[in-house]
């Protein structure tokens, strides 16, 4: 089993209706496509926040002078804690990734749930750096998507 602590901490997500249900069925989608996934009970915290603390964050740990949508911090293995094992620590930013949405054509929702995919591959261990693996990290992130009714966000638009 999978807990989401999920804190709010920016008006504007008030716009995705259940943030909470959202997370469930983004996180639930990602474990149900990932090859591997640990096993046992584990936990993910989820800020919905905004640009100002995702800046502050990401100036901090990435040495980024700028908000991102998303940021992902896996938890290291800690197998000598009793309880659910901390998976890790995701942030999204509203404003850029309301800004984002609308430039894409996309709900809140949807952009949302795709970070929140996108995130969770990262606590998972993938990540974007090579062309390998973001075509891996690109595919899990599609199929997870479909999942959910989500258009590709990778498919080539026609100019």
């Amino acid at each position: 089993m999978i807990e989401i602590d999920l804190s709010i901490d920016a008006a504007g997500w008030s716009e995705l209706g259940d943030p909470a249900a959202l997370a469930r069925r983004a996180v639930d989608a990602t474990l149900a496509v990932a090859p591997e996934t640990p096993g046992g009970d584990f936990e993910i915290a989820l800020l919905l926040t905004a640009d100002a603390a995702v800046h502050d964050l990401n100036r901090i740990w990435r040495s980024r002078d700028e908000p991102t949508n998303v940021l992902s911090f896996p938890a290291p293995s800690q197998p000598w804690t009793p309880g659910p094992r901390v998976l890790g620590d995701l942030v999204l930013a509203f404003e850029t990734v309301a800004a984002e949405a609308a430039a894409e054509g996309k709900t809140l929702a949807e952009h949302a749930a795709h970070l929140i995919v996108h995130g969770v591959l990262h606590l998972l261990g993938y990540d974007h750096g090579t062309e390998a693996e973001a075509g891996e990290m690109e595919a899990l992130e599609v199929k997870t998507l479909a999942r959910l009714g989500i258009a590709n966000p990778y498919r080539e638009v026609a100019a």
